[in-house]
């Protein structure tokens, strides 16, 4: 036998010592289940699991193994703590999860040749989404606002919206996020649009004659190494990028210049002056397409959720850990402040899965007997084009 082979022997025989110690504790665990149970005592008390985890930690000095067993009774202490669940059943008639039973329960096939609403002119950005995801041929329009978009959905206006979630080098866009959190409406695709800023003019006009810019805010952060070459320009935010070209067009002021897409110089008839302002060529912005009516498309592979989690410790450890023992993919995590409830957020959670898939059910109960809200905004296919 080989050193290799003993070793081997070892560890089978030191892990056969460990399930059959493992398998004791769940029951252990499951009588304790019973004992909450019976006097209604809550399943998670964080206070006793940082004591346990402190006691573990506590056996070694050896500052790596400390972490690799506050890890290891972590995902114990979350097993048992699913098994209690089952048993006790609390948050059983959770209203996050019964609200996403009933939307699967209305849940729509996608609309045949829809009308579309994106927030911009045309020109911007987002009609190029919306063009991407729905075909050239699509019945679109844009809005003034970003919350013009959502009423648009809310009075039977549209059936889709294409809406800018984030972008890969200014991050996310708040606003959207906010009205997400606002209306219940679901996200059902996605799309990435690689952004490729130009500074643009009258025909005729030289760099020499700019004394203003004008494009959204997001265009001008992203062209701020561009534009902090030329001082001497007025920075104007204005709506959207394509709606800076369109004003630059009718003005016909030969000192403004715009910010925004080839697509847009082209339809307002105005002279690219500079390609490639923004200061990242690998920069895309990420695009969701919102519902008011869910749906659950061939391909699906990614959950978007919102939770609003108990103002006590630990509470959004504990949601990670419920990702991470379930060999969930958590793909994104934002959070954004409550109005009017000072120090207390909302998460936006992105991760890897299909909501119909075998032990999802499960995973939602839990999720949702944790949050004080939960709310799954979509499962939808996830962007493959290339980057």
């Amino acid at each position: 036998m080989t050193q290799l082979e003993q070793y081997r022997r070892e560890i089978d025989r030191i892990d056969r010592e460990l399930v059959a110690l493992f398998l004791e504790r769940m029951a252990v665990t499951g009588q304790v289940g019973v004992y909450k149970q019976q006097r209604g005592i809550p399943v998670l008390d964080a206070q006793r699991e940082k004591e346990v985890i402190a006691a573990k930690t506590a056996m070694t000095d050896d500052p790596a193994r400390k972490a690799d067993l506050a890890h290891l009774y972590e995902a114990i202490m979350a097993i048992s703590r699913r098994q209690q669940r089952q048993l006790v059943k609390e948050g059983l008639e959770d209203p996050g999860y019964a609200a996403w039973v009933s939307d699967m329960a209305r849940a729509r096939a996608p609309v045949q040749n829809p009308r579309v609403v994106y927030q911009g002119e045309p020109g911007c950005y987002s009609e190029e989404a919306a063009v991407g995801f729905f075909g050239a041929e699509v019945n679109s329009r844009g809005c003034p606002w970003f919350s013009d978009v959502f009423q648009a959905l809310e009075a039977g206006e549209a059936d889709y919206a294409v809406l800018p979630i984030e972008n890969s080098s200014t991050g996310s866009i708040r606003q959207v996020y906010d009205l997400l959190a606002q209306y219940r409406y679901s996200i059902v695709g996605e799309y990435e649009v690689k952004v490729e800023h130009c500074l643009m003019a009258l025909p005729g006009v030289a760099m020499e004659e700019i004394r203003t810019v004008y494009s959204h805010e997001q265009g001008l952060m992203q062209s701020e190494r561009f534009l902090d070459a030329h001082r001497d320009w007025t920075r104007v935010p204005t709506l959207d990028t394509a709606g800076s070209a369109k004003q630059v067009s009718e003005t016909g002021d030969r000192t403004a210049a715009a910010i925004c897409s080839r697509r847009a110089a082209a339809l307002y008839g105005l002279h690219i002056l500079v390609e490639g302002t923004n200061y990242n060529s690998a920069n895309h912005t990420r695009f969701v397409v919102v519902s008011p009516v869910p749906e659950l498309r061939q391909g699906r592979d990614k959950i978007s959720a919102l939770f609003h989690l108990p103002h006590q410790s630990g509470s959004l450890h504990e949601i990670l850990t419920i990702f991470a023992v379930q060999g969930l993919n958590l793909l994104k995590l934002e959070s954004r402040p409550i109005p009017g409830r000072s120090w207390e957020y909302l998460f936006f959670l992105e991760f890897s899965g299909d909501l119909a898939a075998p032990g999802m059910d499960g995973v939602l109960h839990e999720l949702s007997q944790l949050a004080s809200e939960m709310r799954i905004l979509g499962n939808f296919p996830s962007y493959e084009g290339v980057r």
